[in-house]
Formats: C-alpha cells, sequence, structure tokens
C-alpha cells in the first residue's frame, strides 16, 4: 500500500530542474545593467556627483545580489558568460562613479593638452558673453562679471566632461579586467577546495572501515 499522505509529498525531494536553476546566474543584474546604460547615455553636460552617487549604488546593489553559475573552465560554459557580465556590468559601474572625480582630478584623469585647451574654451566663451552683453556694462557691470564667469566655467565643465566620457570605457574596461581575473581565480580556488572535501574520507567512513 503506497503512502500518499500530504506529509510524503511534502518530504519529497525538488525537481531537479530546480536545483540546477539555482546555479543560473541572477536575473536581476541584466536589469542593474540596463539601468547603468541608461543612465550613461542620458548623461548630458558636466558629470555631477549625482551620477557617483548612482554608480555607487548599482555597485552595491551587483555586488549583494550577485550570484555566478558554478567554475567551469569550458569556454563555452554558463559559468564564463555571466563572469563576462557581471564583470563588464561592475567596470561600467565604476566608470560613473568615477566620472565626476576624474572630470575635476588632473591627478586621476592626466590629459594636460585637454585640459589647457578646455581652458581656451572657457576664456572664448568669456569673451563671447561679454561681448553679447556689453551693452549691459553700463547698468550692472557686477552682475555683467559674474555672468561672464559662470558661462566660462560652464564651457570648461564641458569640455572636460566630453574628453572625461571620451575615455571613460578605458577605465571602465580596466575595472572589468580586474574584477573578472579576481572573480575568476577566486572561484576556481573554491571549486578546488569542494573537489578536495569531497575526496577526503569523511569520519564516519573511516571509522566504518575499522
Amino acid at each position: 500500500m503506497s503512502d500518499t499522505s500530504p506529509q510524503t509529498a511534502r518530504t519529497r525531494p525538488k525537481p531537479a530542474s530546480a536545483a540546477a536553476d539555482a546555479d543560473l546566474p541572477a536575473p536581476g543584474v541584466i536589469g542593474i545593467g540596463l539601468a547603468a546604460v541608461l543612465t550613461f547615455a542620458l548623461a548630458q553636460g558636466s558629470w555631477q556627483w549625482f551620477a557617483t552617487f548612482i554608480g555607487v549604488t548599482l555597485l552595491a546593489v551587483v555586488l549583494a545580489f550577485q550570484r555566478r553559475a558554478r567554475w567551469s573552465p569550458d569556454p563555452r560554459s554558463a559559468y564564463l558568460r555571466g563572469l563576462v557580465a557581471y564583470a563588464l556590468i561592475v567596470g561600467l559601474c565604476a566608470a560613473i562613479a568615477l566620472a565626476p572625480l576624474l572630470q575635476r582630478q588632473a591627478r586621476l584623469f592626466p590629459m594636460p593638452g585637454a585640459r589647457s585647451d578646455c581652458k581656451l574654451v572657457g576664456r572664448y566663451q568669456a569673451l563671447a558673453t561679454e561681448a553679447a552683453l556689453g551693452a549691459l556694462a553700463g547698468h550692472d557691470a557686477t552682475a555683467l562679471a559674474y555672468v561672464r564667469d559662470a558661462q566660462s566655467r560652464k564651457a570648461v565643465d564641458e569640455c572636460l566632461s566630453a574628453t572625461t566620457t571620451l575615455w571613460l570605457p578605458l577605465y571602465g574596461v580596466g575595472v572589468a579586467v580586474l574584477v573578472g581575473t579576481g572573480a575568476w581565480f577566486r572561484d576556481r580556488g573554491r571549486e578546488r577546495e569542494r573537489e578536495a572535501d569531497r575526496g577526503r574520507p569523511t569520519r564516519g567512513g573511516v571509522e566504518g572501515g575499522d
């Protein structure tokens, strides 16, 4: 007589397909990557510090919920595909987070030629603003000076932002390579530890052999 009680049904093991799905990368990473791409595509003008907040937030979500498949040396494996996607997303988020800092710090973004050219653009914009508003100089010279300096700073920031955006892929790819390489060696080490633990006899097995 077979036991078909509800308790027996509840204790039955889950299908193999459900267990296999646990090794697949988290689908939420794809949405996070698309959000980062959208943020990058909609960035206009100078890079503001809010981009750093967005990049750091996306990085925190990726690191908190990332789940890679089991390590495999096969180039066509799900692990390698997930690792590449994970590393590129982290690189993209890091590039977005670093963009405002790179734009403003010459030490992190050594582009002396571009920075000097952007200063010339700012001087030109100051002259153009002064020429356009020259008729108002007799009414309020202080306001004219303020607008001239503000337009000059804006032109310099937009010039530096465009140059920073041009080189951001290099920083993003660099971060992706570092993250992907580190994750590869770490996952491989963990897999070897699991294999070593499976090959090591248990305490009960040794006692039973005696």
